[in-house]
């Protein structure tokens, strides 16, 4: 079996809004580019991210063939987009939230904003299923997290990608940290109501694009109690009361070459994760980055720079898929 997490980059039909393809060619391209990586891959269940509409995605699915079932969040951000999962098995929803956690306070997101006026909610909606895995229920939560990309206030509805000043740049870094930090606390939460306290004996995957590398700070809140990660062998084998609760990020088993699934700046990054519950991680056999059978492969990615405008109309994604298998 499996499963994995890719961030399709603005998968939406063609037209005048922002990140969509201009014409319908450069948009049959880019699902066409989709579809034989996501053909290649072959996964049971993969969670995506950056779907805008339903008959987009229903445009990928055919293209690759075969039968699928899909399910999307009905919560959207401010460009329409949102996450989803494509599956070759039913699927039963059972959360499409965006409320932050119980006790979680609202938070700042912009100069401009009154008292009262702060964010109480997610950036996308968070979006749990449950289906039959074969060997008995899988339940898997997809989110995308905010964004380390800045911008900033411009004239209407329109955003800026450069700042006035350092001070303004300082000031909405702070705002994205505190919305991303924000949203990882709600996902752990999501994720603590799929385990239900028995992750020994519930299979529970956590996937999506969390905007930040396993060692973040708001990475790292996903996982629940510390002290067992597969890096570290003696304590992974070892049990311990925190095994019903944890989720273990499966980073560690990718190919360090191959360890990344974006490039920022010239910078090689891992930021889209798949975590999995002490059952579920206990029979995984492998995992990685872009397609499997190429994991002995240089992967090739392209630099995204500031302004995501850029890349508007190329085919493909600007991140590479990120895949488990289990028994």
């Amino acid at each position: 079996m499996l499963l994995g997490t890719w961030n399709l980059e603005n998968l939406m039909l063609p037209g005048d809004e922002q990140g969509a393809p201009k014409t319908q060619a450069e948009y049959e391209a880019k699902v066409e580019a989709l579809a034989s990586v996501i053909t290649a891959l072959d996964p049971m269940l993969l969670g995506v991210q950056e779907v805008k509409q339903e008959e987009a995605l229903a445009d990928l699915v055919e293209a690759v063939g075969g039968e699928w079932h899909t399910a999307l969040s009905r919560h959207r951000d401010g460009r329409g987009i949102r996450v989803g999962f494509i599956s070759r098995t039913p699927m039963r929803v059972l959360r499409d939230t965006r409320m932050f956690a119980d006790r979680l306070r609202p938070v700042q997101s912009d100069d401009g904003l009154q008292p009262g006026e702060h964010d109480r909610e997610t950036s996308r909606g968070f979006l749990a299923v449950e289906l039959d895995a074969g060997g008995g229920p899988l339940r898997v939560a997809v989110a995308h997290l905010k964004s380390k990309l800045l911008t900033y206030p411009g004239n209407g509805d329109k955003r800026r990608f450069h700042p006035h000043d350092e001070g303004e740049r300082a000031r909405f870094g702070a705002y994205a940290l505190y919305r991303r930090a924000a949203e990882a606390t709600t996902l752990r939460a999501l994720a603590d109501e799929l385990l239900d306290g028995d992750g020994r004996e519930r299979d529970v995957a956590v996937l999506g694009d969390m905007n930040d590398v396993a060692n973040a700070a708001t990475t790292q809140m996903l996982l629940g109690p510390p002290g067992s990660e597969l890096d570290r062998e003696r304590a992974f084998l070892k049990p311990d009361l925190g095994d019903p609760l944890r989720l273990w990020n499966v980073a560690p088993r990718i190919r360090p070459k191959r360890r990344f699934s974006r490039v920022s700046f010239g910078r090689a990054e891992l930021i889209d994760h798949v975590l999995a519950s002490h059952r579920l991680v206990r029979r995984l056999t492998a995992a990685g980055t872009g397609l499997p059978d190429l994991q002995e492969e240089p992967l090739e990615l392209p630099s995204v720079g500031e302004d995501p405008t850029d890349r508007v109309g190329t085919p493909g994604s600007d991140h590479a898929p990120v895949w488990i298998r289990v028994d």
